[in-house]
């Protein structure tokens, strides 16, 4: 079986258009990925419908009761290949035969549970709209979820020791939190021809208040070119801060916001400085080329507060500079911090799945998929005061780090990052989960009382 953690746990309630894209989780079917979890969760109230598994019935640990309720979001392509062989298509098609309304449902059910768990999904292209057949090129569904939410991305390193850093005075975590509301990707463009002008007009819904206009550019007889608008709000950049706050507060670490604000000091000075100067943290301002050098000299233990487009772009580079886009955790929390969503940073991993289509095994990099759920659980028991959900999330992250650091048994991108691009020294990702359950049965049966 190719490596798949997507779309694995049961569901409930199901209906002909939110089957296989958002569920609310019950017990989990037995397979690889969720044999891990069948150790020691036992998921939510019995009026949903739900599974038998082989594995509840011969695990010896007492499962750890879970009151509350989790929204799984399925993926495409490796995050969902084992979904395929029972459901072609998966939720790809899903958001084409709902019009994308499958992907506004699942936000909303993030919204009324609380905790939401995503796997990588595809944004299609102009080949994809192809490929699937779909009917328009829809658009992201990480970006819809993000605007109903409201939240900000947090991205973090997953730091293993053995991995080789690109940078490698990078000795402790850099936590880069993403503004992941409109800005470039809720934008308007043009393609110009010819001579006018370009001008950026807001129209005030009272009327008789005259239109504010700003001449953009004067585009002259024979020129062609382009133009962009965009926006944000006062409330999203508020809540922006708020949830920066919070975070750097949680980690107990210094706290950068880094801008371009000498070229557009109206739309960033706005109460960043007094609010964070209010909570009494670390705070600098900084601008956002100065920040990436200083980041990349810097020893990490740090927060960076940054703009949509460069908390994306930024959030790679140091994902990469850690080691691998795969131990990159990615978390989107609200500003009142009730509403989280977890995710791995990576995307679908298409050229794995070309391999698995083919029949042939593949060396998926699973840790961050496994600590999206370990974060959503963790989150759970948080809110829920259940200590023993935590610490079981805790002691999974740490078999995870300690089979690539101890045991060195970890997949073919970290093995190459480690003994070059000829090394062996890997195993399959199925054969990577099997370790890690392993690991964690023997640490819950032998030392481990939750």
């Amino acid at each position: 079986m190719a490596s798949s953690l997507g779309n694995k746990l049961s569901l409930l309630p199901v209906s002909s258009t939110s089957a296989g894209l958002t569920r609310l989780i019950n017990k989990p079917r037995t397979t690889c990925f969720h044999h891990i979890f069948n150790q020691r969760v036992d998921h939510f109230p019995t009026r949903y419908r739900h599974f038998s598994s082989s594995a509840m019935a011969s695990n010896p640990f007492k499962k750890i009761k879970v009151q509350g309720k989790l929204v799984e979001i399925d993926g495409d392509e490796m995050w969902d290949s084992n979904h395929l062989a029972s459901n072609p298509g998966g939720p790809h098609p899903n958001r084409d035969a709902t019009n994308d309304q499958i992907t506004i449902k699942a936000a909303e059910a993030i919204k009324k549970h609380g905790v939401g768990v995503k796997c990588a999904t595809i944004t299609p292209d102009e080949a994809r709209v192809k490929e699937f057949k779909l009917k328009k090129m829809w658009p992201s569904p990480n970006g819809t979820i993000r605007n109903i939410l409201n939240g900000t991305v947090f991205r973090e390193p997953i730091i293993c020791q053995i991995v080789k850093r690109p940078v490698p005075g990078w000795t402790a975590p850099i936590v880069v939190g993403r503004h992941a509301h409109a800005d470039q990707y809720r934008s308007q463009g043009l393609k110009v021809e010819g001579g006018g002008e370009l001008e950026l007009v807001f129209t005030p819904a009272q009327s008789g208040q005259p239109a504010q206009r700003l001449s953009i550019h004067k585009f002259g007889p024979t020129d062609s070119g382009v133009g962009l608008g965009m926006f944000n709000t006062a409330q999203s950049i508020d809540d922006f801060a708020h949830s920066s706050f919070k975070m750097a507060i949680s980690k107990k670490i210094p706290m950068y916001l880094s801008t371009k604000n000498t070229i557009l000091k109206a739309y960033d000075g706005m109460q960043y400085k007094p609010e964070f100067e209010k909570l009494g943290i670390w705070y600098e301002h900084r601008l956002i080329d100065d920040m990436v050098a200083q980041m990349i000299k810097s020893s990490g233990g740090f927060l960076m507060a940054l703009k949509n487009y460069d908390g994306d772009v930024q959030s790679d580079i140091v994902a990469q500079g850690f080691g691998s886009l795969g131990l990159m955790t990615s978390e989107l929390v609200t500003p009142d911090g009730e509403i989280m969503e977890s995710e791995a940073a990576h995307g679908t991993v298409t050229r794995h799945y070309r391999e698995y289509q083919k029949g042939n095994p593949t060396s998926t990099n699973s840790i961050a998929s496994i600590y999206a759920w370990t974060r959503g659980l963790k989150f759970r028991g948080q809110v829920d005061s259940n200590l023993a959900l935590v610490k079981f999330s805790n002691l999974l992250e740490s078999c995870c780090v300690e089979s690539v650091d101890q045991d060195q048994i970890m997949t073919k991108d970290l093995a190459i990052s480690i003994w070059g691009k000829d090394s062996k020294k890997y195993v399959t990702t199925e054969q990577f989960l099997d370790h890690i359950k392993d690991k964690l049965t023997q640490k819950v049966s032998s030392r481990l009382k939750l």
